[in-house]
Formats: structure tokens, sequence, C-alpha cells
């Protein structure tokens, strides 16, 4: 797995907005997972799971965060772009994160059932695919995992 310490202070705060996006999907009753895209310092497009209030089973937080990007620069490319979410990206994610070109990926906590960026699966750095994506894991995980766990506690 190739995966780059966080070493820009920026991750932390573009972090922290990935968690308010996740606070709100967690006061819709979504699972609270969050999203935002960066390019040169600048947030592009936000995203929260929506799937249950969508009806949409693609409506992943990072799905979200994209298409609101994308409609920001007119062009599905987002090739200069960073996105950090407070989960690790599903195979479903990972797919649209490499076919949009993203450049780095900086998530919260591993998902060791559904993980497509490390824990079960690592297309990030699949050689058979023509893109690359370079990854920093753990940031602001404390805070992500425990959004996660108080939610699912409250569920069962």
């Amino acid at each position: 797995m190739n995966t780059l310490p966080s070493t820009d202070h920026d991750d932390a705060v573009w972090m922290a907005e990935a968690l308010l996006q996740a606070a709100h999907a967690e006061a819709a009753g979504e699972v609270p997972v969050g999203a935002v895209v960066v390019v040169d310092g600048i947030v592009i497009g936000r995203g929260r799971n929506q799937p249950i209030s969508l009806h949409d089973p693609t409506a992943h937080a990072e799905i979200q965060a994209l298409r609101a990007a994308a409609q920001h620069l007119g062009n599905y490319r987002l090739v200069n772009a960073t996105v950090y979410v407070t989960v690790e990206p599903c195979l479903m994610c990972m797919g649209a994160l490499l076919h949009a070109r993203v450049q780095r990926v900086v998530f919260g906590c591993y998902d060791a059932k559904f993980g497509a960026a490390g824990s079960l699966y690592d297309l990030s750095q699949d050689v058979r695919l023509t893109h690359r994506i370079q990854v920093t894991p753990g940031v602001a995980e404390a805070a992500s995992r425990q959004l996660l766990q108080e939610f699912f506690r409250k569920k069962r």
C-alpha cells in the first residue's frame, strides 16, 4: 500500500470539514460519513452519506462530493484534487475516485468490511489500473471512528 504520512496542517483543517458533513449525515439519520474535495486550498465539493434519504445506493459521501466538484469545475476529471473523507472509501467510491483521476485521498478510519484503500482491498495502487492515488490514512481517526461507533451503538 502506498500511504503517505499526514505532513500538512491543512489535512486536519479539511478533515474537520469532512467531519462536519458526517455530523449532518448523522443528524439526518444516515451513517455518519462526510467528504470534501479540495483543489488549491479551496473546497469545491462537499458530500455526506444520503443513500437512505435519496433512495440511492450510490449516494455515498465521496460520490456526492465528487458530483459537486465536477459540476463546480465543469469537468469530470479532478486531476489536482484531494478528497478528505471520514471513513476509508469502499470499492464503488474508490472506482469513482480513480475514474475522476483524483490525486490524493485522506481518510479518517479504516473500514475492515468494505475498505478499498488499504484494508480489505487497495485499489489506489493496483498496477492493473491506469491511475494511482496517493493515500493518507488516519487523519482525525479517533473522531471519525467515534462518530460511527456511537451511531451504531444507538441503532442497537
